[in-house]
């Protein structure tokens, strides 16, 4: 039987200050990187918008 002591609460306290702090600085980083407008669309757009475009041509072509 283990017992979480208050090291093990205060380390797990750190953890996710450390864990906050780095998503703030990926923020930070994204939003710099698009105010120089090196902007990416994510893969998953892309993805979706070709498959709207592609089902809307079959649509046309088989519904026509």
């Amino acid at each position: 039987m283990t017992t979480s002591g208050p090291s093990d609460r205060s380390k797990r306290g750190t953890e996710r200050q450390n864990w906050v702090e780095r998503r703030r600085e990926k923020i930070r980083a994204e939003i710099e990187r698009n105010r120089r407008g090196e902007y990416t669309v994510p893969t998953w757009v892309l993805a979706l918008a070709l498959v709207l475009i592609v089902g809307g041509w079959l649509a046309l072509i088989f519904l026509a």
